[in-house]
């Protein structure tokens, strides 16, 4: 499958992810830890949500330094140096709208040469929103390598103390090099948004400026309502696979590797299902020990399946992103 190429709508060549990192917090957080706090039973959580353990962040692993971190790794596989980089791109909701944009951070922390670096939300989609941005900046010539980031500490805009979100969300960040190719190893994105249903995941408030002034004021904290999330993604997200599939030029049956957002475990088996994979496609589980890490999630799962050897460089891996909005992406690319 390694001689494998993905249709695109560029006449000559294309762009494919050349390497990946990932970066993990040091401290694991178990379900028996988060269990009491929110009222419910340890096995409840894994059996709901398909989570054994997750990473939390430390004070000495601000949202900056895991997102530089899983760069340098990312850089180390693709054989590059920082200052071959033209734009770095960073995926993230929990920067919490600082100026400058993280993206800005993690270039000067990498010592890249002056370069375009910009932050995208697009929730836990982020990734794969920026994948595609990516791919069509390589193969328009308006760079030739891009550095892209996903990274979030959810434990900043999560309620330890809610029991919808507290036991699901998790730190860490993943990234990619993606640079030109002779063939496509990227496929056309599969995207789009659905407004009716965007309070399936919001805020409980806004960032203001009272919120200085003001220390008695609720921090905002992220909400969800669980259910109308999981019969969005199970309902829509499995036609959402197979445009990306098709829109690559490719089957099912030709895919090595699903590498779905980790945002449930059983999200996760109903979309495979759906999809119709074969029982030889290693399907991404990341979320079991690492959590749901939103726009880290995608990359990070990447990195554990080639590490593990579940998949292998060269072989065509479908990835799809949700979340807030609710928004998706999702497209077929060549694993590096």
């Amino acid at each position: 499958m390694s001689q494998l190429s993905l249709s695109q709508a560029a006449p000559a060549g294309g762009s494919r992810i050349r390497g990946v990192g990932a970066y993990r917090p040091a401290r694991v957080v178990t379900n028996e830890e988060i269990a009491p706090r929110i009222g419910v039973a340890p096995e409840w959580i894994a059996r709901r949500s398909g989570i054994h353990t997750r990473r939390f962040a430390g004070p000495d692993e601000p949202l900056a330094m895991m997102a530089a971190t899983a760069s340098e790794k990312a850089l180390a596989a693709a054989g590059l140096s920082a200052d071959e980089v033209d734009c770095v791109l960073v995926a993230t909701i929990s920067h919490l709208l600082q100026m400058p944009a993280l993206a800005v951070d993690v270039a000067h922390r990498l010592g890249a040469a002056p370069t375009a670096a910009f932050d995208l939300s697009a929730a836990c989609a982020g990734f794969c929103h920026g994948v595609a941005i990516a791919d069509s900046m390589v193969r328009s010539g308006t760079a030739h390598n891009v550095l892209l980031v996903g990274a979030d500490r959810m434990t900043d805009v999560v309620d330890a103390d809610d029991p919808a979100t507290a036991f699901l969300f998790a730190d860490g960040a993943g990234a990619v090099v993606i640079g030109p190719s002779e063939t496509p190893g990227i496929g056309p994105v599969a995207w789009g948004s659905d407004g009716e249903r965007m309070d399936a995941i919001t805020m409980t408030g806004h960032w203001t400026p009272s919120l200085r002034t003001n220390p008695e004021l609720p921090w905002p904290y992220l909400c969800m309502t669980g259910w109308k999330v999981f019969r969005w993604a199970t309902e829509t997200m499995g036609q959402a696979a197979r445009d990306a599939i098709e829109r690559a030029g490719v089957t099912s049956e030709e895919l090595s590797a699903f590498i779905p957002h980790q945002a449930n475990g059983l999200i996760t088996d109903a979309l495979a299902k759906d999809i119709g994979l074969t029982a030889d496609t290693a399907i991404a589980r990341d979320i079991t020990d690492s959590g749901n890490t939103s726009g880290a999630s995608i990359p990070m799962a990447m990195e554990r399946l080639l590490a593990s050897g579940q998949a292998r460089s060269g072989e065509a891996a479908l990835l799809i992103g949700f979340g807030s909005g609710l928004v998706h992406a999702g497209q077929v690319v060549l694993l590096p």
